[in-house]
């Protein structure tokens, strides 16, 4: 479940509000009747929150079905059930809220048949006897009203929700919660997750991955080169900041080449925008360039990252038919649902992720290389592939901390444009990337079980975190936009020491919270669910490596080049497309002829390597999925819970939660009894019996034969 608002100012008071309908106004509340309780409901309210309208009713949808009250605030629209207490440590509820911004539609329910979309500067043209909030993020917020004289309120909340939600500001971020939740008004606060804002932190990761050839550079300390880029990113020791600054101007929008993760073989896997086609570097420039794309290695692979990808539009098309498949009003009949589901292209395009990534991860292990990641505008596609592949290659990466810092690294400091993407300009380059990538997650942690300590139930959470209101990690789209908010850049360039043992002056913590501030939204026992009680540390082995890190070699000519593009690696002339021909000015890094795209991954092709490269067996700590056909499954707990009956048998991963979820099987067992093939029947077992596994099957594929039948 998952909360949400704003922080804005309305006009709205609900006792004086008038409909504009005569009905409405003849039987009106008594002014005494509504304000004794929203007194009370006031005192929940956290700082800066408004209480617009509010109703008793009842929410719908659920077993049992709870009654409560439906509050409309300026800064979220809440469901607080009869008797549930506030919990101090736990200012925002991730079950009874929903932000304003994500609702996606709002529909007016009356009788059996009168249905009225409400959108913005919508009238409301009869008392509603039930609303349905249809959430962005696939939830389903289902009221309905109580009757003996109180429709005057559901009319005013219904109306409350409506104006909030045309005024609400996505780019606007709500400021009433503050570090002095939980004692954590000191200004020496630690961020539970580091935000990468500090020259420390890109130090200590870098010691982490023990990348000794790489530094931390302060040229955009200033955002001068690209204020799409982190403050602070590592480039190579040999490389100066006046060659980094140089080579950068030769890149789509600045974003140059930088190291994205140091593996712990010796290869590296860095990330940068297209060639900038206008630039004519001189030889100096072009060696600089040359140099951080080499990073010290003989051997170099560039990765066109957008062939046999998605385009943005794809990756939007694709998910508005799946948001509207997943309704529950969805007029596909339940015989062609699979079908239509197909047709969404969702599920093709997490293939293709996860084979591409799966292709680059066999790349970087299988031999000491740099890896470069090309996008033209190297903030979508690139963030996606960087982090699956560290996610299929790093077994820390696969830990809750270590998936946290790689996101906070590699998608919020790297620039990738969430506000954008998930709709809060009203811009047309909408597109749920890192939505697609939690998806490719999800698939991993459904094939690898054991190696992941994190859950779906922490995925759940951070999908319905993209639009929290409290934060600026998800509401910005670039890190230079996110430090102006926050109030955290200076006016002057400082210098770093890499062994100082504190951040520099000036630079400290950003005191704003986090998405990784988990307790604001979710109770212990919730985030106490993030944790994957299949968990195996041991497939975490310290002896993973795939051999010893060689010592960083002096940038040369590379002896070979490769392009790796539709499946398959062709070589190159040069790195560069200027070194050689002035036409090759007008193109990217498809400037040469590409090979028929191949059926099978890298992997599927013994690493699909020169023969003269040899072979390499399969490292221990590598994640290979697989992507064809039933092996990538649909996400149900997440698309589908608009639909409640369709989570039944979804429990949590935990011995309560098996022991509900066996007792519901064994309740659908004995529903689907007449209809179990004779054979299995004549058996007459006891329906409270367990079965075992074999048994179950069997009774579940008579079912599904008589289905279809």
């Amino acid at each position: 479940m998952w909360w949400g608002g704003r922080g804005q100012s309305f006009n709205i008071a609900p006792q004086k509000e008038e409909p504009e309908m005569g009905s409405v106004q003849e039987s009106r509340m008594p002014e005494h009747r509504s304000r004794q309780p929203s007194s009370c409901l006031a005192s929940r309210c956290l700082p800066g929150e408004q209480i617009l309208a509010w109703a008793p009713g009842l929410r719908k949808g659920l077993e049992p079905e709870l009654s409560g009250t439906l509050i409309c605030t300026n800064f979220r629209v809440t469901f607080q059930p009869c008797g549930w207490q506030q919990n101090e440590d736990t200012p925002l509820s991730s079950e009874y809220d929903f932000a304003l911004v994500n609702i996606g539609r709002l529909e007016a329910v009356s009788g059996l048949s009168r249905v009225q979309l409400l959108r913005p500067g919508s009238l409301l043209k009869f008392i509603p006897e039930e609303i349905m909030i249809h959430g962005r993020d696939f939830r389903l917020l289902r009221v309905g009203f109580e009757a003996g004289g109180l429709e005057p309120q559901a009319f005013q909340v219904t109306m409350a929700i409506v104006q909030a939600r045309a005024q609400s500001n996505p780019a606007q971020p709500y400021s009433g919660i503050t570090l002095s939740k939980a004692g954590q008004a000191s200004g020496s606060r630690k961020p539970p997750v580091p935000l990468m804002e500090t020259a420390e932190d890109w130090e200590t990761e870098r010691k982490k991955q023990a990348a000794r050839g790489w530094r931390v550079s302060t040229v955009n300390e200033r955002f001068d080169v690209a204020t799409s880029l982190p403050r602070y990113f590592w480039v190579p020791n040999r490389i100066l900041d006046s060659e980094v600054r140089r080579a950068f101007g030769h890149f789509h929008q600045g974003r140059g080449p930088r190291l994205s993760w140091h593996h712990p073989g010796g290869s590296d896997l860095l990330r940068c925008g297209g060639f900038y086609t206008a630039s004519d570097p001189n030889k100096e420039d072009i060696r600089a360039v040359e140099s951080m794309l080499q990073a010290g290695h003989s051997d170099v692979v560039l990765v066109d990252t957008m062939d046999e990808l998605p385009s943005l539009a794809d990756v939007q098309l694709a998910h508005l038919r799946l948001r509207a498949l997943c309704l529950p009003d969805s007029s596909v009949a339940e015989d062609k649902w699979l079908s239509a589901l197909e047709g969404t292209r969702w599920l093709d395009y997490i293939r293709a992720c996860l084979r591409k990534a799966s292709d680059i991860s066999v790349l970087v292990t299988s031999r000491v290389r740099s890896v470069i990641l090309q996008e033209r505008g190297d903030r979508d596609l690139n963030g996606l592939l960087s982090s699956l592949v560290q996610l299929l290659s790093a077994p820390e990466a696969r830990t809750l901390f270590g998936f946290q810092s790689l996101v906070q690294r590699e998608w919020v400091a790297a620039g990738h444009p969430f506000l954008t993407r998930l709709g809060g300009t009203g811009a047309s380059e909408e597109a749920p990337v890192f939505l697609l990538f939690l998806d490719c997650v999800w698939q991993l942690l459904q094939q690898f079980p054991a190696d992941f300590e994190f859950s779906e139930f922490f995925l759940l959470a951070l999908h319905d975190s993209v639009r929290v209101p409290d934060t600026l990690t998800f509401l910005r789209n670039t890190p230079w936009e996110r430090g102006k908010q926050s109030g955290q850049l200076n006016s002057y360039t400082q210098v770093y020491t890499p062994g100082y043992s504190q951040p520099p002056a000036g630079n400290s913590f950003n005191l704003q919270l986090s998405v990784w501030d988990w307790d604001l939204r979710y109770s212990n026992a919730q985030i106490l669910q993030f944790q994957n009680p299949g968990y195996d540390p041991e497939h975490c082995p310290d002896s993973w490596l795939p051999r010893p890190q060689p010592s960083f070699m002096i940038p040369g000519p590379p002896s070979s080049v490769w392009l790796f593009s539709r499946g398959a690696l062709t070589p190159l002339n040069q790195l560069c497309p200027w070194r050689d021909s002035p036409s090759l000015l007008a193109v990217s890094s498809r400037w040469l002829p590409r090979p028929a795209i191949s059926s099978e991954s890298l992997a599927d092709q013994e690493w699909g390597l020169p023969s003269h490269w040899g072979a390499c067996p399969l490292p221990p700590g590598l994640l290979l999925p697989g992507y064809l056909g039933p092996q990538i499954r649909f996400w149900r707990r997440c698309y589908l819970r608009g639909r409640p009956e369709v989570q039944m048998g979804l429990s949590a991963p935990t011995i309560s939660g098996l022991q509900d979820e066996l007792s519901h099987l064994q309740e659908l067992l004995r529903k689907w009894t007449p209809r179990i093939s004779p054979e299995v029947h004549s058996k007459k077992r006891d329906p409270h019996t367990i079965l075992n596994p074999t048994e179950i099957v069997g009774i579940l594929k008579g079912r599904a034969e008589g289905d279809l039948g």
